[in-house]
């Protein structure tokens, strides 16, 4: 999948995670703070990032840069996904199905971030497996970028989308 260039959508954010870690050294502890970040316009473009720092909002602020280089564009079909499907990375695995009009959007903390940031309206979700935030985002982001709508489907057979879809 093609990353996208920031500077050509309005984009909205929101952070997923904040976390307090430590490094142990000779002189004690040193603390630092890594925030995860969701971008979105809302309209089936999407990314995230991870920054780290001494200070929250320089997390923050680096886990948006890092967000704004890592922009996928997702297929959807009006308000929801083409399909149902797995998006799975490391121990994270998330179900993701599409859901009809007046549904709303049925997912926990981290996925419910990448799906409305994406522009998702109606969508029913289930994180399977691991609950750790970061590979929850990964995991849900592997599944929206290996959607597929029948255009693309088409394209790839070689066929008509009336011959894809019956």
């Amino acid at each position: 999948m093609a990353l996208l260039d920031a500077s050509n959508y309005e984009l909205s954010e929101r952070v997923v995670a904040l976390n307090r870690v430590s490094k142990t050294v000779k002189g004690g502890r040193i603390m630092k703070f890594s925030a995860l970040v969701v971008v979105g316009d809302g309209n089936g473009v999407v990314g995230f990032g991870m920054g780290k720092s001494n200070e929250v909002p320089d997390a923050i602020r680096k886990g948006l840069e890092d967000a704004k280089k890592n922009l996928v564009k997702i297929s959807l079909k009006g308000t929801t996904i083409p399909h149902e499907i797995v998006g799975k990375f490391g121990a994270g695995a998330v179900l993701m199905k599409p859901a009809p009009e007046g549904t709303g959007v049925i997912a926990g903390g981290p996925v419910r971030a990448v799906v409305e940031m994406a522009g998702i309206k109606n969508i029913r979700t289930k994180s399977l497996r691991s609950n750790n935030p970061c590979n929850v985002v990964r995991a849900t982001m592997a599944g929206l970028t290996a959607l597929r709508d029948a255009q693309q489907v088409a394209e790839l057979r070689g066929k008509s989308v009336k011959e894809i879809l019956g």
